[in-house]
């Protein structure tokens, strides 16, 4: 089978985390399954923008990115984090091959159209997975960090949600897991729902229930299960011992995202 696993957060920041996700990362592959990680470093970009004197602004879950905001998350992004995690695979026996979105054309971005302006912030407009099926076929995971490179030349940063989604979309994968710092997307009465169908998801968004970085987390699961990703599912980080079991067994973990 196929999967793509999105990794954010406190899993990038906290080695004992970090070590978990790469084991359970690493236990999928040797089953046999195909593997391919998209990541974002929004908590660890934050930080290095912090230390150049930047404030980080978000709208609707999305950063506000200038000119040097974009060069650092280069370099933070497509750097160090995407280093640390192909190091984090690499200590499970794993192989894996960091790269941004942008290696290969792998994804290519265009500017996203927004009010207020939000400047070198993409989305995705074009996809060639085929470095991808090549880093499979040597029996290596792709590590691909949230930077695409658009067809004007510049870089923009993606929302990481969105480049998975679109990742687990061109590969044809079977499922598409976000492992978050959160244990779920929680109802209207603050507990974790375990079955989220698309229909309810514009109610709990009008209603406020749904706020910030979960935004374009649930959109991105509602564009992955409309263009053919058959599950779709948000698991706490903590409980990334369950990813090898989630198509197998019953999990009651997270949310699970369906059509209907």
């Amino acid at each position: 089978m196929k999967y793509v696993v999105k990794l954010g957060g406190a899993s990038l920041e906290d080695k004992a985390l970090l070590h978990s996700c790469g084991k359970a990362i690493a236990e999928l592959v040797g089953d046999g399954n195909q593997v391919a990680v998209v990541h974002g470093g929004g908590v660890q970009l934050t930080k290095t923008l912090a230390q150049m004197g930047k404030v980080s602004q978000f709208i609707s879950g999305l950063r506000v990115t200038d000119a040097e905001t974009r060069d650092a998350a280069l370099m933070v992004l497509a750097g160090r984090v995407n280093k640390s995690l192909v190091a984090a695979l690499g200590q499970h026996g794993c192989a894996a091959v960091g790269l941004s979105g942008g290696d290969g054309h792998v994804f290519r971005a265009r500017k996203k159209i927004t009010t207020p302006d939000l400047g070198f912030v993409g989305e995705i407009a074009a996809t060639d997975p085929r470095w991808l099926d090549a880093i499979w076929t040597m029996g290596a995971v792709p590590v691909i960090s949230s930077i695409a490179l658009g067809f004007d030349g510049e870089y923009y940063n993606i929302n990481a949600d969105e480049m998975a989604s679109a990742c687990a979309v061109a590969t044809k994968a079977d499922a598409l897991v976000f492992l978050t710092d959160v244990p779920g997307v929680k109802g209207a009465d603050g507990e974790v729902m375990r079955w989220l169908k698309l229909p309810e998801i514009p109610g709990l968004e009008a209603a406020s229930v749904i706020t910030g970085g979960m935004l374009p987390k649930l959109h991105a699961c509602r564009d992955a299960l409309t263009h053919g990703v058959k599950r779709v599912r948000i698991l706490p980080a903590e409980s990334a011992q369950l990813l090898p079991d989630l198509i197998s067994t019953r999990v009651n973990e997270g949310t699970e995202v369906m059509v209907a």
